[in-house]
C-alpha cells in the first residue's frame, strides 16, 4: 500500500477558486475503511486510505454525514450537528484527518443537512415535552390536525421515502417529515434555526473544512398558509418559485446569509448544493451571492446517447456562465444506482412531472435494484469508463463516487433481513432501496470483508468483490483504477480554462467530440460499431484501440495540432 506524501500541491495555495475545476471524492463513511472491527467505517479508516486517494489523484474529499445518528436514513437523521458520531470517531480524530488530508493536498467539503434534524435532536426532544405554540415547537414544523377530533393529517401529503409525510404526536398535534418520519422538518421561518445554523457554519470552517455540500437545499423555505393545500392542488402549481414546499425563491435568502458566513474566511468557504430543481432554475444556487456552485444531475439521468450528452454539456456551461459558477458533472452518487450497472441495463423511459423532480432522482431505474437477468456487466462497465473518461475532459467539476474508480457495478441481491434504506421498509419492499451502492468497499482480494475490516461489513458484500478490488487492479495497467489514475493525472497537466468547442468534424451519429484550449480533444463513441480514429497523439483512452479504429464504447483523448 502506498504511503502519505507530504506535498506543495498549489491546489493548497490560498485562492478563493480552487474548486472551480476540482475532482471531488464522495466518501460515504461508514461503508469506506473500517479500522476498529466494528463493522462499520471510521475516520481512523479513512486516514489510513488518504494515501490512496492521494495516489488516486483527488483534489478534495466530500465527506457524507458522519454526525451522531441513529441512521434511520445513513446518517441523514442528524442528532447533534456539532458532533461526531462515536462509532465513527472522536472531533480530536476529525481535527487529525483534516490536516491529514490538507498535508496530502486533499481539500474537505462536509455533508450538512438543513431541513431535517433526527427526532432525537435535543430541540425535537424539548418540542415534544412542550405544549402547542411554545417556542420549542415552532423550531420545527407543527400543526392541528383535520378531521372532528384532530384524527386526520393536516394534509395529504406523502413522504419522499413513502407513507404519510405527518406524523401525529402524543397531545394530538402532528409534525411535518417530507423523509423519514424520524427526520422532522425544521422551520427556516424561526430565526433560532437560522442562528443555530449560522453558529454550525462556523464551528466546521474553524476546524479546517474547506466547504460544504447542502442537502435537499432547495427544500427549506416552506409557503404553509392555514389551510393547506392538496397533493392534487400542488401538481397544478406550475409556476417557477411557487411550489409550497420546493425552490421557492425565498430560499435564497438562506444562503446569501450564508455567504456571509463563507466570506468570513480566507479563501472564502466554498458550498455545493444538492438541488433537484429544473436545469434553468439552478444558477440562483450557484451565484456568486449565494451558495457558489449546484450539482448538475442531467448527464446522471440522461439516456446513454450522442445528442443528448451534446445538449446537456451545452446547456450547463451556458448556465454556469450566467451564474458565474463552473458546473459539475456526477454519475453516480449515494442516492443512485451505479453507472456501470444503469448502463448495462434497459433504460426505460419515464416521464415525470416538477413535483416528482423536485423530491429527488426522477427516473426509477435510478433508484431500484438491477435485475441481474437484465445486466450487461461488460457493457455497462465499458460504457461507464466511456463516460467517465468524457466526463473528466469536461470544464468544471467532475464529482467522483467512492468504487466508481473499481468499476464497481451495483449489489443487487442483498437479502431482505440485512437492507438499512428506509424507502425498502416504507414502501413494504416496493422500492428495493439504495443499499446497494452502499455497501463496503472491497480493499483486497481475500479476508472476511475484502479488507473492508476485520471482522466483517455492515452490508454483505457478494464474492465478486474479490476480483474488483483494489488490490485486484493494483498492478493491472488496463485495470479501471488505473485508468482514473491516470485520468486524473493527465486532467491536472491538461485542464486550462473552463471552455470547449465542438469539433463539428468528427461529431456524428453516435460520435461525439470537442477540444479544450491546450490543443487536445476528447471523442466519444456512444454507438456499437466502431468509427475510424481521429488523427493526434493518444494520451489515453477508456478501452483497448487497434487497427486505427474508435470502438464503440470507447472514448480516447487525443493531442491534436
Amino acid at each position: 500500500m502506498t504511503t502519505l506524501t507530504e506535498t506543495t500541491d498549489p491546489l493548497l495555495v490560498p485562492a478563493a477558486d480552487w474548486w472551480r475545476q476540482a475532482a471531488v471524492y464522495q466518501i460515504y463513511p461508514r461503508s469506506f475503511a473500517d479500522a476498529n472491527g466494528d463493522g462499520i467505517g471510521d475516520l481512523r479508516g479513512i486516514m489510513s486510505r488518504i494515501p490512496y486517494l492521494q495516489t488516486l489523484g483527488v483534489d478534495a474529499v466530500w465527506l457524507s454525514p458522519f454526525y451522531p445518528s441513529a441512521l434511520a436514513d445513513g446518517g441523514y437523521d442528524v442528532d447533534d450537528y456539532r458532533d461526531v458520531d462515536p462509532r465513527i470517531g472522536t472531533l480530536d480524530e476529525f481535527d487529525e484527518m483534516v490536516r491529514e488530508l490538507h498535508a496530502a493536498g486533499i481539500r474537505l467539503i462536509v455533508d450538512l443537512v438543513p431541513n431535517h434534524s433526527s427526532d432525537r435532536h435535543v430541540w425535537f426532544q424539548e418540542a415534544l415535552a412542550s405544549p402547542p405554540g411554545s417556542p420549542a415547537r415552532e423550531r420545527y414544523i407543527f400543526r392541528d390536525g383535520r378531521g372532528e377530533n384532530g384524527e386526520l393529517p393536516p394534509a395529504d401529503w406523502e413522504s419522499i421515502f413513502g407513507g404519510p409525510a405527518w406524523t401525529r404526536v402524543a397531545d394530538g398535534q402532528w409534525y411535518l417529515h417530507l423523509f423519514a418520519q424520524e427526520q422532522p422538518d425544521l422551520n427556516w421561518d424561526n430565526e433560532e434555526v437560522r442562528a443555530d445554523f449560522r453558529a454550525t457554519l462556523r464551528f466546521w470552517a474553524d476546524r479546517g473544512v474547506d466547504g460544504f455540500r447542502v442537502d435537499v437545499a432547495h427544500g427549506l423555505a416552506k409557503d404553509l398558509p392555514e389551510e393547506l393545500p392538496s397533493t392534487a392542488e400542488m401538481k397544478d402549481i406550475t409556476a417557477p418559485g411557487q411550489h409550497p414546499l420546493w425552490d421557492r425563491d425565498e430560499v435564497h435568502d438562506i444562503y446569501a446569509d450564508w455567504r456571509r458566513v463563507f466570506d468570513e474566511y480566507d479563501p472564502p468557504k466554498i458550498a455545493v448544493a444538492e438541488a433537484w430543481v429544473e436545469s434553468t432554475r439552478r444558477p440562483r444556487y450557484a451565484s456568486a451571492e449565494g451558495l457558489g456552485q449546484a450539482f448538475n444531475f442531467d448527464l446522471l439521468e440522461a439516456e446513454y446517447d450522442a445528442a443528448a450528452f451534446r445538449t446537456i454539456i451545452a446547456d450547463n456551461l451556458a448556465m454556469s456562465a450566467e451564474s458565474g459558477s463552473s458546473t459539475t458533472w456526477v454519475f453516480s452518487n449515494h442516492d443512485v444506482v451505479r453507472h456501470a450497472t444503469r448502463y448495462g441495463l434497459p433504460q426505460p423511459a419515464h416521464e415525470v412531472d416538477a413535483t416528482e423532480i423536485m423530491a429527488g432522482p426522477s427516473k426509477e431505474w435510478l433508484v431500484r435494484g438491477a435485475p441481474e437477468a437484465e445486466l450487461d456487466r461488460d457493457l455497462g462497465l465499458r460504457r461507464a469508463r466511456a463516460a467517465t473518461l468524457l466526463e473528466l475532459a469536461l470544464p468544471g467539476s467532475a464529482y467522483l463516487y467512492q468504487g466508481e474508480e473499481l468499476g464497481l457495478h451495483e449489489v443487487g441481491d442483498i437479502p431482505d433481513g440485512a437492507r438499512q434504506d428506509p424507502s425498502f421498509f416504507r414502501s413494504a419492499g416496493a422500492d428495493i432501496g439504495r443499499d446497494g451502492c452502499r455497501v463496503p468497499l472491497p480493499w483486497t482480494t481475500e479476508g472476511p470483508s475484502f479488507g473492508f475490516g476485520e471482522r466483517g461489513a455492515h452490508l454483505p458484500q457478494p464474492t465478486w468483490f474479490a476480483d474488483v478490488s483494489v488490490e485486484a487492479q493494483e498492478d493491472d495497467p488496463s485495470s479501471t483504477l488505473n485508468l482514473y489514475r491516470e485520468a486524473l493525472r493527465l486532467r491536472h497537466e491538461l485542464q486550462t480554462e473552463e471552455t470547449l468547442a465542438w469539433d463539428e468534424e468528427l461529431t456524428h451519429g453516435d460520435v461525439l467530440a470537442f477540444t479544450r484550449p491546450g490543443g487536445w480533444a476528447c471523442v466519444m463513441n456512444f454507438g456499437d460499431a466502431a468509427v475510424p480514429l481521429p488523427e493526434g497523439e493518444v494520451l489515453l483512452a477508456s478501452g483497448p484501440l487497434s487497427d486505427g479504429e474508435l470502438p464503440g464504447a470507447t472514448t480516447v483523448w487525443l493531442r491534436r495540432g
